[in-house]
């Protein structure tokens, strides 16, 4: 799955201003996450089609990144995610961040996670017959 991240001056109302560009170019926001400092933020979003979506936002003069990330299906109960990462971390998966969100079933939450190293989070999800989700 790929992730746009969208790098943001940390002022009033640029959020609110890329969101509005957003739905302007008709982007449908799957999940997001927003991370700042004092400067900057970052958001990060899932979208259908992120190669258009970061070439649309490019020609608006908004700086983008497109980044791989895994969206793994998580049981939405207590310890759901501690048992998922234990697996994880047990092959050597090191996680740079993560963010998530409940599925409206309630029988599972989705997370978004990116790993340091591709292969080695490759290897775990299929070790460990964990379930990716694509998004939609």
């Amino acid at each position: 799955m790929q992730q746009i991240s969208i790098f943001l001056e940390n002022a009033k109302g640029r959020l609110a201003q890329v969101l509005e560009k957003m739905a302007e170019l008709g982007v449908n926001i799957r999940a997001l996450s927003l991370a700042d400092t004092k400067d900057f933020g970052v958001l990060r979003v899932i979208v259908d089609e992120p190669e258009s979506v970061a070439a649309k936002l490019k020609d608006n003069n908004y700086v983008v990144k497109i980044t791989p990330v895994w969206i793994l299906r998580v049981p939405d109960r207590p310890g759901g995610l501690a048992g998922v990462l234990g697996k994880l971390v047990a092959e050597g998966v090191n996680v740079e961040y993560m963010y998530a969100f409940v599925e409206t079933n309630g029988v599972f939450a989705q997370v978004v996670l990116r790993a340091r190293d591709q292969e080695i989070m490759e290897r775990a999800v299929l070790k460990h017959g964990l379930s990716e989700v694509a998004v939609r």
